[in-house]
């Protein structure tokens, strides 16, 4: 399973007055409003911890068929920087479930795909972004070879990515 998330930073800026009050109170735990404080970027921050959410969400959803705007439950921990690849790596916790997840941070977007094993890391498949899409009880799949696959699609702003899994 994946899912993933793409939040296009000018536009978030624009968009959203993160530090208006009892915002982060509303969809970030109290951990992940500390991080937010002690950021270097906290914006950068919010919008980290918020893609972290939605793409451990997708598989959330997928997995259990419930729709529901549930952020204070989704937490994120264990955040760790790779320096060789310039990728975020965090764990999102859901109803008992943990989701592993992989972030790009660029000056213009972020962008985070997450899995259920780490073996599927190596199986994330950016797909073209004219594929057709087909829904099934609102969650989105494609045919590859008259096999119906599960893909993950977000987009932001200037910014669009649809993965899968190999």
């Amino acid at each position: 399973m994946i899912g993933n998330d793409i939040i296009d930073t000018e536009l978030a800026k624009q968009e959203s007055n993160w530090k208006r009050e009892g915002f982060l109170n509303k969809i970030m735990t109290s951990s992940e409003q500390n991080l937010i404080a002690n950021a270097i970027n906290p914006e950068t921050m919010v919008w980290y911890l918020w893609s972290l959410k939605e793409a451990a969400y997708k598989i959330y959803n997928r997995q259990t068929q419930i729709r529901a705007y549930i952020p204070l439950q989704l937490k994120c921990f264990d955040l760790e920087f790779n320096e060789v690849n310039q990728y975020q790596y965090a764990k999102v916790l859901c109803d008992g479930r943990i989701y592993l997840t992989t972030t790009c941070i660029t000056p213009n977007y972020i962008d985070t795909v997450a899995v259920i094993k780490k073996s599927d890391f190596d199986r994330i498949v950016t797909l073209d972004p004219n594929v057709v899409i087909l829904k099934k009880n609102g969650i989105p799949f494609y045919y590859e070879n008259t096999v119906l696959n599960p893909l993950s699609k977000s987009h932001h702003g200037r910014f669009e990515r649809i993965v899968t899994l190999l």
